[in-house]
């Protein structure tokens, strides 16, 4: 999905993230999986990712293309005791 942008901001895609519509302007939506992790400043290894309603193994992060519009999933995995 993508928008004009208010006050001439030009073209914004939109990802929806945990809930949350996150966006992005035109030439900074994050094509893969792993280039949305890094642009949330997010460690890929303590994440699981759900990406239009599929788990996406940690594997395929790199491989696994975003489109305008997905809505993505990130559980943060946590240690204690």
């Amino acid at each position: 999905m993508s928008f004009p942008g208010a006050f001439g901001r030009g073209v914004m895609q939109i990802l929806k993230v945990n809930g949350i519509e996150k966006e992005f302007a035109d030439g900074a939506f994050p094509g893969t999986l792993s280039a949305l992790l890094d642009s949330l400043d997010v460690n890929a290894a303590t994440v699981v990712a759900e990406v239009a309603g599929s788990i996406v193994r940690r594997e395929e992060f790199g491989r696994t293309i975003l489109e305008p519009g997905q809505r993505v999933e990130l559980i943060r995995l946590m240690g204690g005791g």
